[in-house]
């Protein structure tokens, strides 16, 4: 970590919603970073969505100290290899991973399926929001594989978009293959409330687990990302006082 004086700017950067209860979780990962780690300058910035956007929070973060941006996201994609590298090419600035994959992302979502009566006759589906990138489904991928080890037992994949198969196939599928008196569970990969998790709501699951946030595993893991690069960020920051220096 970098000393307090020259410590950058944590810009928490969503994809952005309409839902109330999904801004309320996207900010309580926020909350819980400063809460882990007070008198950190935190910052909250979206993609989509809503203001402000991450091009204008980094923008007014350098006047001040260095930033990090750290995608609250699950996985690359569009908006990390797109919109976040826009926001951070310029000296002080850099972008961390994503949250995920994560072995905590795992172990919430294995308390999401315990608080949801996982019986032993279920079948798990997990739902992910979905990317056309190779890279976001091979993450996701891990994160299956991970749970099916937590768990002892199979889990299929089904998306939201981008990427095959869809939720209700994943859901029918499974549903095809149960032993009597078993029930499909989907356990949403998604950090919030929104669009995406409504969709899996429909998709004809019996029970579907409460989103990741809020869980303060959260912002360890969003801080551990922002603690990979914050040096980087600092030692390329034109301070005011180097760039007064290289005047002279």
């Amino acid at each position: 970590m970098t000393s307090s004086a020259t410590a950058p700017v944590l810009i928490g950067c969503s994809h952005g919603t309409d839902s109330v209860a999904g801004r309320a979780a996207i900010a309580s990962i926020l909350a819980d970073v400063v809460a882990a780690r007070p008198g950190l300058d935190v910052r909250e910035a979206f993609v989509d969505v809503q203001q402000p956007e991450v091009d204008d929070v980094v923008t007014g973060a350098l006047g001040e100290a260095p930033a990090v941006v750290v995608p609250l996201l699950l996985s690359v994609g569009f908006h990390v290899k797109v919109d976040v590298a826009r926001a951070v090419d310029r000296p002080g600035a850099a972008a961390a991973r994503p949250m995920g994959p994560d072995p905590r992302l795992v172990a919430i979502l294995a308390d999401r399926l315990v608080a949801a009566g996982l019986g032993d006759g279920d079948a798990v589906v997990l739902a992910a929001a979905g990317s056309s990138d190779p890279a976001a489904a091979a993450a996701v991928r891990d994160v299956v594989d991970a749970l099916a080890q937590h768990l002892g037992r199979p889990v299929t994949v089904g998306y939201g978009s981008g990427a095959h198969p869809r939720v209700p196939v994943a859901v029918a599928a499974a549903r095809a293959g149960l032993a009597p008196g078993g029930r499909v569970v989907v356990a949403s990969y998604l950090l919030a409330p929104g669009y995406f998790l409504d969709r899996v709501h429909e998709a004809g699951a019996d029970v579907v687990t409460d989103p990741l946030a809020p869980d303060p595993r959260l912002a360890a893991i969003a801080l551990d990302r922002y603690d990979e690069v914050s040096g980087h960020a600092a030692s390329s920051w034109p301070s005011p006082q180097r760039a007064a220096g290289a005047r002279r």
